[in-house]
């Protein structure tokens, strides 16, 4: 799961996806919480242990099974297991990218989905490792103008910088994270994403998930649940091919942020702020 704002509902889409996915199939299902701000998915299922991924990490050679591993998680009701992260943002900045890279090959061991959910940066160093072995991407954005436009700077930069694959063979879901305010038209936006990426899912508001907490599949509405199974089946088309394994890794050149000083020329879109376009989403009649 990715943006590059905050406040879109990411982790949200991340614990009720993967609490679709392990219900549903009936498989094991890992989220781990890779955000180097102190992410909060740790909080959406009820702790069985205080251990980390920075803990996991450490543990690496002395992890051979499922149930060695199974020490490090909480497990939700619906099966998904969740590896959390350190609630101080000090700590938490220290999972760099070989730790998720080593982390992400104990864990592919015993575990057939594993979810990401990342930071709101692109430039982080744990971020490598997550977009050269994600074998599918979720960009996540809301029904707002800048929640839109966040989503699609981030597939700009994406395309600008190697990720075009993963871009065209990924998912953007439109979440909607506020009852009220002042939106735009989902189908707009809905039209924008259809034609950038695999397949995108606008799951409505819910007040069980607004509340941040813990997830039961139960509590959510009948078209917040059918949103998500339209997800998981949009994921799972994405199994039949996975994606090649990235090129060897070359020296690192300095990269342009994608709010840079110089507005990208893409009228609507990936304008930092400061340099006013007209909007490509009609505001919503009221």
């Amino acid at each position: 799961m990715i943006s590059l704002k905050g406040g879109v509902g990411k982790t949200t889409v991340t614990t009720a996806l993967g609490a679709t996915l392990a219900s549903e199939r009936q498989d094991k299902v890992l989220a781990l919480d890779a955000n180097p701000d102190a992410g909060t998915l740790g909080r959406r299922v009820r702790r069985e242990t205080g251990a980390t991924i920075r803990d996991l990490v450490q543990a690496i050679p002395t992890l051979n099974t499922y149930m060695d591993i199974r020490a490090f998680t909480s497990q939700a009701p619906s099966g998904l297991e969740i590896l959390a992260n350190d609630v101080d943002p000090a700590i938490s900045t220290t999972f760099n990218d070989d730790d998720y890279r080593r982390a992400i090959d104990v864990l592919g061991r015993q575990y057939p989905i594993v979810l990401t959910d990342s930071g709101t940066g692109l430039l982080y160093s744990a971020m490598r490792g997550v977009l050269d072995l994600a074998d599918q991407l979720i960009v996540v954005a809301t029904p707002s103008v800048d929640g839109a436009s966040s989503a699609s700077t981030t597939l700009d930069w994406l395309n600008t910088h190697g990720y075009a694959d993963l871009v065209s063979r990924g998912l953007t879901v439109i979440s909607g994270v506020r009852e009220k305010g002042k939106m735009i038209r989902v189908e707009d936006i809905v039209a924008h994403f259809s034609a950038r990426c695999r397949g995108v899912i606008a799951v409505p508001f819910d007040e069980h998930l607004a509340v941040g907490a813990e997830v039961d599949l139960d509590l959510m509405r009948p078209k917040t649940r059918e949103a998500y199974l339209d997800l998981c089946a949009l994921v799972a088309e994405g199994f039949t091919t996975r994606r090649p394994a990235p090129p060897a890794a070359t020296p690192a050149a300095p990269v342009a942020y994608p709010f840079s000083a110089h507005p990208v020329e893409q009228p609507g879109f990936g304008t930092p702020s400061g340099y006013p376009q007209p909007s490509p989403f009609p505001p919503r009649p009221s």
